[in-house]
């Protein structure tokens, strides 16, 4: 026996399909665009719509990992609640049945003509969206080109008998090859790329249907290792759903091993004309199809096991406008000062980025800045939500003082929108000083914390003008945000001597002056809003 064959075969052939499933999802997902993340946010107000979606999405992009990593990054930026995210995971593991089906079709002999095919597209097609069409096509063959490289190097096993006696040993005792399914697809962190060798195995006769089905189980639960560890170091909403991902497989699992011989009667019933490959397929789909009616009432009982198990404070966000009534437009004097209320919002929460922003370059504290980019996913939602509703004031008919203030209330949403994303620059910025280990000396720290709480007080006060009309609050933004172009020009010069005389390290000049720039046009964007107020107040 050539086992240098054997495994060169299984290895390569293992890295060829996981990387055909890879290429395939990435090319799914660049078809689908940003589809996928707004069907996942948008239309999940009840457990069985996010199942839905969970089926759709992971159809789309043949990875029920990728769903559920996907989903938790959701919960981390505050854009799905837990209940939410719980049918979304039910239906990730429906939605990955499908490509157990596909390999169940059995079509390795075309799988040369197949990447040809997909080939053609990428090299011959120059719009993307053809590309987009090729990749998918080129990941679909080489999916079946590593199934079929794999299966011929597999094969000369069913000659040896260590393990056929294994095999045996396994179908005798069910738990093994439970363990033996999550301990590989643990390995792999691919169940589609595990299951796709069982159906190899099984179709090569070497192992029966009730010997696989454990394997199969154990494969479900191994899959739950991707979310756990996408789940590290997030919030505690995204750990309590990546814990409720490893329940879901770990308790249908108990279950369906308690009725075995159920379930393997059940799938020949089913299947009792197609191969052992798509018998396979049949038992995926059977376990998270019950698996999920079964858990889907029990939702609010998991939320609430998750978050013993996982205990912790959240800080969750309403990503929702709070203030903006569509039943008020009738009113365009009432509708603009709750659109104005929305806005005092929308800025106070971009303050808040801005001090999160400078916790985090001194701190480094990692929660700090997924709080920071939380709230400008926040701002971004605010930003589109508060530009609705005033096009749709403005659509009425204002006297001229409402279209005055309608105007500069607009005008208003785009500058704090900005003050969020030069927040943003800033925490990434601080990333980066971070993950490059930049150290500053204490002058060029001292600097950027007389800038940073300049720039607060400057917006503070840009926003409390906003609020109250308030002509004196708004000429102290301009006097303050002419100290800010004068601290900015200073440590500027300043910051370069340093890096001269050797006090700062290389590293720091960019960050410094890429931070000290963004707290320039902070101060820039306030002071637009000043200006507004002081505008409206001569009128």
């Amino acid at each position: 026996m050539d086992w240098q064959d054997i495994l060169f075969k299984f290895i390569g052939g293992l890295g060829i399909f996981l990387f055909g499933i890879k290429y395939m999802s990435e090319g799914l997902q660049k078809t689908a665009g940003d589809r996928m993340r707004s069907l996942l946010a948008k239309y999940t107000s009840n457990p069985i719509l996010g199942v839905l979606v969970g089926i759709v999405v992971t159809g789309l992009i043949q990875s029920s990992s990728g769903t559920t990593v996907l989903t938790i990054g959701l919960i981390n930026a505050g854009l799905l609640t837990l209940r939410q995210a719980i049918g979304i995971i039910f239906g990730a593991n429906i939605g990955t049945t499908v490509t157990a089906f596909i390999i169940g079709i059995k079509i390795e002999d075309y799988s040369l003509p197949i990447i040809a095919v997909g080939a053609f597209f990428l090299f011959f097609f120059s719009k993307k969206r053809f590309q987009y069409i090729g990749q998918v096509i080129f990941g679909f063959g080489t999916l079946f080109l590593g199934l079929s490289t794999m299966s011929s190097g597999v094969k000369p096993l069913q000659d040896l008998q260590v393990f056929t006696d294994f095999i045996v040993q396994m179908e005798g005792i069910p738990i093994l090859g439970v363990l033996v399914g999550t301990v590989f697809t643990m390995i792999v962190q691919s169940s589609s790329a595990t299951i796709g060798i069982l159906q190899s195995i099984a179709d090569e006769g070497m192992i029966s249907l009730y010997g696989a089905l454990p394997v199969l189980f154990g494969d479900n639960i191994g899959t739950t290792i991707t979310a756990v560890l996408a789940s590290i170091g997030a919030s505690v909403a995204a750990r309590r759903a990546s814990l409720v991902h490893v329940i879901f497989n770990v308790a249908g699992t108990i279950l369906f091993m308690l009725i075995l011989p159920l379930v393997h009667d059940a799938v020949l019933l089913v299947g009792q004309d197609v191969n052992i490959r798509m018998q396979i397929a049949y038992a995926h789909a059977m376990f998270n199809i019950t698996n999920t009616l079964i858990f889907l009432p029990l939702i609010p009982v998991l939320a609430w096991i998750v978050t013993k198990l996982v205990p912790g404070k959240m800080v969750e966000i309403e990503f929702r406008a709070k203030y903006l009534d569509e039943r008020l437009l009738a009113n365009p004097s009432i509708a603009l000062g709750q659109a104005k209320h929305e806005i005092i919002r929308m800025g106070s929460v971009a303050r808040d980025m801005l001090n999160d922003a400078s916790e985090y370059f001194f701190n480094k504290d990692e929660k700090v800045a997924n709080l920071a980019l939380q709230k400008e996913q926040l701002i971004n939602e605010l930003d589109r939500k508060i530009t609705e509703y005033m096009v749709k004031i403005q659509q009425s008919n204002l006297t001229a003082d409402e279209s005055a203030k309608a105007s500069i209330l607009m005008q208003t949403i785009n500058d704090i929108e900005r003050i969020g994303d030069h927040a943003e620059n800033i925490v990434e910025l601080a990333e980066s000083r971070i993950s490059q280990k930049v150290e500053f000396s204490e002058d060029a720290e001292k600097d950027l914390r007389d800038m940073l709480q300049l720039a607060d007080h400057v917006v503070s006060k840009a926003l409390h003008a906003l609020e109250h009309d308030d002509e004196q609050a708004a000429e102290e933004v301009l006097t303050s945000e002419v100290e800010l172009d004068r601290m900015e020009s200073v440590f500027r010069k300043a910051h370069i001597n340093r890096l001269n005389q050797g006090a700062c390290s290389g590293n720091s000049g960019a960050i410094f002056l890429d931070i000290i720039s963004n707290l320039e046009r902070i101060g820039d964007h306030s002071k637009n809003i000043a200006q507004y107020i002081l505008g409206m107040d001569d009128e």
